[in-house]
């Protein structure tokens, strides 16, 4: 029996067949473009999605043939979407990237409705102009006849309706819209019509990699299948992604290393207080059923990094050579300090008017120490989310499971394990979300037990442990907490020059 992933990010759309174990059968890619409409905001286009999607279906199955694929579950980035007809499924809105800032001032708008810790025990969130509320009250700003008779689907959602002709969220992606409530795990009507939106906006909401339906009859062919296998929303990219690294219980930590790295801790279902929001972090709904999740994100981390490779030569540096300037183990910490603020702060201090810096730069500084900052300064950011972590769990963190292109960077990795103390834990996974959205679904659809079945399938393939370093670990520790989160403190308090 095998199955089949899509991850819908922001990069790159992918379609990934499995073994029912995890084995990779076979991936295909293409990239995720963004349209400039020339009006100050840019989209993605919906329909070439969904033409992508078809395409790389249909040439995992000419490969590898489309015969006893049980399920195919869709995981996505979290807040962007678009509004469909609720009957027809015509595409009625630009489909919004949820990085793009043009709904920053309906966010202000949604602000001022509420106390902010009403609005974050509501949501579990820290609002931004990312979130799906602010994004429908722009578009309804600009044309309100946009969402006659329509639906709000995410991006799985649009997929997966595509796939099975069902419109759905599942509970990890229908808390990004800030009008789902926590509380009452469901809808909050009374909200979202405060805001002039009819609470017939959202689709139902179905367990995550609950079937919808099958593939539609008619795609069965199209697509290269021998059967109709169901078609699920997974969720929330990052959270999907916890599954395949095996973190699937209470207090398992997750950190995805990508261009932006998040972290993310399972915990079970509790009310939200004021304690939870002084974190930073936000709060959701897991892929397994009965957990929810804690997550913080720096938003710069592989980018900064990829920032500094590009500074450091006419070419940018290339892995080897990173890997041969971060050698030099005796001159760790280094005096430099980098604060990786790039693209704004995250958790758990989020705040997108921070500004990135090098403190304590001299002239005998080059290459090796402004690189050097650089990782550790992303490092000790990392850091500052696990003690975050530490306080909502209530028990200290000492292993991160990991994946993505940073654990790949093998001195960054064991820079990680000696600033935080913790063991790092990298399975044998190299996608991540494209095998966790595959495994949700799987779980929803009752073909896998439960997440520890998963665990054990992930540990059989073998994993590798980058283990701390007490002398670093001490040494860093004192740099932390002596440098590095009184000058970050310092840094935010910084007006922004026009």
């Amino acid at each position: 029996m095998r199955m089949l992933g899509i991850d819908l990010g922001t990069t790159n759309r992918k379609v990934g067949l499995f073994e029912e174990n995890g084995e990779v059968v076979g991936i295909v890619s293409r990239p995720t473009l963004t349209q400039d409409t020339g009006e100050g905001y840019v989209v993605y286009d919906a329909e070439q999605l969904w033409t992508d999607v078809v395409e790389m279906i249909r040439e995992l199955t000419e490969q590898h043939g489309g015969a006893n694929i049980a399920a195919i579950g869709i995981a996505s980035m979290a807040e962007s979407g678009l509004l469909l007809h609720k009957d027809s499924g015509a595409i009625q809105s630009p489909l919004l990237p949820w990085f793009d800032t043009s709904s920053t001032p309906q966010a202000e708008r949604v602000r001022a409705a509420d106390e902010r810790l009403k609005l974050f025990q509501r949501s579990g969130l820290h609002l931004s102009f990312k979130h799906g509320l602010p994004k429908l009250l722009w578009l309804h700003d600009r044309d309100p006849d946009m969402f006659r008779d329509a639906r709000w689907v995410s991006v799985s959602g649009f997929i997966a309706y595509r796939l099975s002709g069902v419109m759905a969220f599942d509970p990890s992606l229908a808390t990004r819209t800030f009008v789902y409530d926590m509380r009452t795990n469901d809808w909050d009507r009374e909200w979202i019509q405060n805001f002039g939106l009819s609470p017939d906006l959202f689709p139902g909401v179905y367990p995550s990699g609950a079937p919808l339906g099958p593939v539609k009859a008619e795609l069965v062919q199209a697509l290269g299948l021998n059967s109709a296998p169901a078609v699920a929303v997974s969720g929330h990219d990052h959270v999907c992604a916890s599954l395949a690294v095996g973190a699937v219980s209470p207090g398992d930590v997750f950190a995805s290393m990508g261009t932006a790295e998040t972290l993310v801790g399972l915990m079970h279902p509790t009310q939200l207080g004021e304690e939870d929001f002084q974190t930073g972090l936000s709060y959701g709904y897991h892929v397994i059923p009965g957990l929810r999740f804690w997550m913080g994100g720096n938003p710069s981390s592989g980018g900064s990094l990829e920032w500094i490779r590009r500074q450091l030569g006419d070419d940018a540096l290339s892995y080897d050579e990173v890997r041969a300037l971060l050698t030099q183990e005796d001159r760790y910490p280094c005096d430099v300090m980098f604060f990786p603020y790039l693209s704004g702060s995250g958790a758990p201090h989020p705040n997108s008017n921070t500004r990135g810096a090098f403190i304590g730069l001299s002239n005998k500084h080059g290459k090796a120490e402004l690189l050097q900052a650089v990782c550790e300064g992303t490092s000790y950011q990392l850091e500052m989310i696990r003690r975050s972590g530490e306080r909502v769990c209530g028990q200290s963190i000492t292993e991160m499971r990991a994946v993505g292109g940073g654990t790949r960077a093998e001195p960054w990795l064991q820079m990680k394990a000696d600033v935080t103390g913790a063991t790092m834990i990298v399975p044998t996974v190299d996608e991540a979300t494209l095998l966790g959205a595959a495994f949700t679904a799987m779980l929803g659809t009752g073909h896998i037990a439960d997440g520890a079945a998963i665990q054990r399938l992930i540990e059989q393939r073998g994993t590798k442990r980058v283990e701390t370093r007490a002398e670093l670990h001490d040494r860093y520790q004192r740099a932390y907490e002596q440098r590095y989160e009184p000058t970050a403190a310092f840094l935010r308090q910084l007006p922004i020059i026009e």
